[in-house]
């Protein structure tokens, strides 16, 4: 499970140094993709695994469908952290989600986001009041 915030940087190299709470989980490889709201995700294998069968299994007769599988697939990288838990980040990847030198980290449970800093708080202060205001039926069985 991945919770938190976090500040790390991109070095020169394009490296990025994950959250120590993280890398124990994420010490067996990794999954890199383009996320919604130009992030990146960080998923284990496994993880990643089990949602690319689902979205595998959409129908390639629809063409949102293959848009989708594309622009995830084709933007996937598979990578093992380093012995001081850094990942290399392509830099397509790296456009992809405007990433600078300042990055912002987060668990979002299940995955890892990965965000340029200033992105990450322009997200924020549009939707924390939307957070503030959720009601059942945003999230149903939300206490």
């Amino acid at each position: 499970m991945f919770l938190g915030t976090y500040s790390p940087r991109l070095d020169d190299k394009g490296r990025l140094t994950l959250p120590a709470k993280f890398r124990d989980e994420l010490r067996g490889g990794l999954m890199i993709t383009k996320g919604q709201d130009h992030c990146l995700y960080v998923f284990t294998r496994e993880a990643f695994v089990e949602m690319a069968r689902t979205i595998a299994a959409a129908p390639l007769t629809n063409e949102a469908a293959r848009a989708f599988q594309r622009n995830l697939f084709s933007g996937t990288d598979e990578q093992n952290p380093d012995a001081q838990g850094r990942i290399t980040i392509t830099p397509e990847l790296r456009r992809y989600a405007g990433l600078s030198k300042d990055c912002t980290v987060i668990g979002a449970f299940t995955r890892v986001e990965i965000w340029d800093a200033q992105t990450w708080q322009r997200y924020q202060e549009d939707h924390e009041d939307d957070y503030a205001k959720a009601r059942e039926e945003v999230l149903p069985g939300l206490i």
